[in-house]
């Protein structure tokens, strides 16, 4: 199976029998491959096409391809489902964005709050953002997505709830707050609607009553897992395997 490579920049630009260089990092996969001219390769840019393209020059520091064929393909998740999480500590974070693009999530927001270990301002949360978009892109190259799942800048909870205020609820989209306390089982709440999901997860020692309440206030509703406690790094991934796997339709009809 010929290897999948993200490229960053748009590659309808391109004539189909036009040749061009690789950008830096793709070229370096084709050359750890060591293919040689001829070598067919699948190329996405993130507008949701997929292009097989050829090798046709192999340099130490060049690699030229020429692309042949352009293929529109969706294997996207349907709804759109973005997951607003609380940072988990110990890198646990890195698992959270390859798994959530494997699933099909559209974005990931990552958040901090009052509870959170995990700290991040100015440049250092700038290069974590940039460390979680490349392993969102490996991830798409690996598993076949032609739209590798965004992650937006790190915000504290509190800014991201007003933000949503700014840009208005539309209302089409569910709002789902994952509270080991609330009463009402997810598979209730998953027949409301059928517009884009938002899943609000909080950190280890989940949310305080005051965040909770406040996310309550921007149109969220408290929904539950079953009757065991999920790792702050568990529970968004379970919720986003769920959806992926069928579980609204299920739901839907079984109500």
């Amino acid at each position: 199976m010929a290897a999948r490579l993200f490229v960053e920049q748009p590659l309808a630009a391109f004539a189909p029998d036009e040749d061009f260089a690789l950008p830096p990092g793709a070229a370096r996969h084709v050359q750890v491959l060591r293919l040689q001219p001829g070598g067919e390769v699948l190329l996405f840019d993130g507008s949701g096409d997929e292009w097989t393209a050829a090798v046709t020059a192999m340099g130490r520091s060049e690699v030229r391809v020429v692309l042949r064929q352009r293929h529109s393909i969706d294997r996207e998740l349907h709804p759109s489902v973005t997951l607003a999480v609380v940072m988990p500590a110990n890198d646990r974070m890195d698992g959270i964005v390859e798994k959530a693009c494997e699933l099909g999530a559209w974005g990931i927001q990552p958040l901090m709050s009052e509870r959170s270990v995990l700290r991040l301002t100015g440049e250092r949360a700038q290069k974590k953002q940039a460390h979680w978009q490349g392993v969102a892109i490996a991830a798409a190259e690996q598993c076949g997505r032609t739209r590798p799942l965004q992650v937006a800048p790190v915000l504290t909870l509190s800014a991201w709830l007003a933000g949503l205020s700014a840009r208005g609820e539309s209302a089409l989209e569910r709002r789902w707050l994952l509270s080991p306390v609330a009463a009402e089982p997810l598979r209730v709440r998953s027949r409301d609607g059928q517009g884009p999901i938002v899943v609000l997860s909080g950190p280890e020692g989940g949310l305080s009553a005051e965040e909770e309440e406040a996310a309550r206030r921007h149109g969220f509703q408290a929904v539950q897992l079953g009757p065991r406690i999920l790792r702050a790094d568990t529970a968004p991934l379970a919720v986003l395997g769920w959806i992926a796997l069928g579980g609204i339709e299920a739901a839907a009809t079984a109500s």
